[in-house]
């Protein structure tokens, strides 16, 4: 009687483990062309493309400054908290009733932010503040640097979103511990670095045993950079589950858990990572 008891409670337990495993995250990504230093053609442009998302998704992942397209020109640009942006990502989260992602330019105590909004449907949120500011284009001098990376939870998920040239720094995103199942960038990244964009977006992958997506822009800037978008999501093995070059799409993929947990018990590689610690 008492060996029978014990197998019905391991049996209780992993069941209870299956179904904790066992909720997907449904994400949507907008690659778009984006227009120059116009925040209201940008938002309006933007908000259509929402509407056209014909199913049910849990996240819409937009684009690194996504009103005005990668400038450095903040002090023409840069919005308060709470402003015009803001409620527009209130509004978008609320009538979608999915969490809504992406970065533009803002102005606090008297310093400029390439600020990551993570808005929820609710209308609460949480920010995160570009860390590695892009030193080709002379962006460390016009922007302040983020200190602290960002951590969601949502639908069950552990996430870690950050932005753009972040990409070239493991260290900023090792998965210690696992301590999120899903890394996302939003990007403004040049075609002509392409090649770096593709092969990092799969090794974060690899190296954290998470899913990792990455939202580039597409078309050409009032730079006259162009963009090859290359919006991918690639799952815990670095295999691409979804890849788009050149052209404007919005795409629309579950992710699971499940697979995800699985994956991590058959290979336990996060167990023999170094430990060490970040300074600011």
């Amino acid at each position: 009687m008492h060996i029978l008891c014990n197998l019905l409670l391991k049996t209780k337990i992993r069941k209870k483990k299956f179904t904790m495993k066992n909720n997907s995250l449904i994400i949507t990504l907008i690659q778009t062309e984006l227009f120059w230093h116009n925040p209201v053609a940008n938002r309006a442009m933007l908000e259509e493309k929402i509407w056209q998302i014909n199913q049910p998704t849990d996240i819409i992942i937009l684009p690194e400054m996504f009103t005005t397209g990668f400038t450095m020109h903040a002090k023409d640009w840069a919005e308060p908290m709470n402003l015009h942006t803001f409620k527009w990502l209130e509004q978008m989260a609320a009538q979608s009733k999915a969490a809504v992602v992406g970065s533009y330019i803002v102005q606090e105590d008297g310093k400029f932010f390439n600020r990551l909004v993570w808005m929820f449907p609710d209308r609460s949120f949480q920010t995160y503040d570009k860390r590695h500011l892009f030193r080709m284009a002379e962006e460390h001098k016009t922007f302040s640097a983020g200190q602290n990376p960002l951590l969601v939870e949502w639908k069950g998920w552990k996430i870690m979103p950050l932005v753009c040239y972040d990409l070239r720094f493991p260290v900023w995103s090792r998965n210690i511990n696992l301590s999120y199942d899903l890394l996302i960038y939003v990007a403004n990244w040049p075609k002509a670095r392409r090649s770096a964009w593709n092969t990092l977006l799969a090794a974060r992958a690899i190296e954290n045993l998470c899913y990792t997506v990455g939202v580039n822009r597409v078309g050409e800037d009032g730079n006259n950079i162009p963009y090859a978008g290359d919006s991918a999501i690639y799952d815990f093995k670095g295999q691409a589950l979804f890849h788009q070059e050149g052209e404007e799409i919005i795409q629309t993929n579950t992710l699971s858990h499940q697979d995800l947990e699985e994956y991590r018990e058959k290979f336990p590689a996060y167990l023999d990572a170094d430990s060490f610690h970040i300074k600011s």
